[in-house]
């Protein structure tokens, strides 16, 4: 297992993971994730946001980065911090942790940023899913939803958005 940037190459797989996601999402009633552009992932990937957990030469899992989110974090987002978003793992993959991985690769590279934070969010009040990471080591900040969400996706809309944030 390595953890790499993504490449333009892996847009399609990216894609498909991104739908299984969403399949999945739906499946268990919880606020889904938009329809992703091959444009607006090819975009992440020039900025070196998109990265991805390679196993046995197949993608395992993907997600994406950010150095800044003031429509979700507001003032908060002033503290130096790495934004982790839209993990999707491949349903071959599924109980490998890779939340785990993706947590201790991210405090390097957050040291590495000069970042005193790693933070997360997820549109929607799932149980479980804040279980899942506060015990992956996350603190929970709450569940509210956001002032401005208007210019977000429609996922962050009319819902409470979870945050999680992680010291490092």
């Amino acid at each position: 297992m390595n953890i790499q940037q993504s490449t333009t190459k892996d847009i399609d797989t990216i894609l498909e993971l991104y739908d299984h996601a969403i399949a999945y999402q739906k499946s268990k009633g919880a606020v889904h994730w938009p329809k992703f552009t091959p444009t607006a992932i090819e975009k992440e990937i020039t900025a070196d946001q998109q990265f991805k957990i390679v196993v046995d030469n197949q993608i395992a899992c993907v997600w994406m980065v950010a150095f800044n989110d003031p429509d979700i974090w507001g003032e908060k987002d002033k503290d130096p911090s790495v934004y982790i978003h839209r993990i999707a793992t491949n349903p071959v993959f599924r109980g490998y942790h890779f939340v785990n991985h993706i947590i201790s690769w991210a405090k390097v590279f957050a040291k590495d940023q000069h970042k005193k934070y790693i933070r997360m969010d997820t549109a929607g009040h799932n149980q479980k899913l804040i279980e899942y990471y506060t015990n992956c080591g996350f603190t929970f900040l709450g569940a509210d939803p956001l002032p401005n969400a208007s210019k977000l996706p429609v996922h962050y809309h009319n819902t409470p958005v979870c945050l999680f944030e992680m010291e490092i």
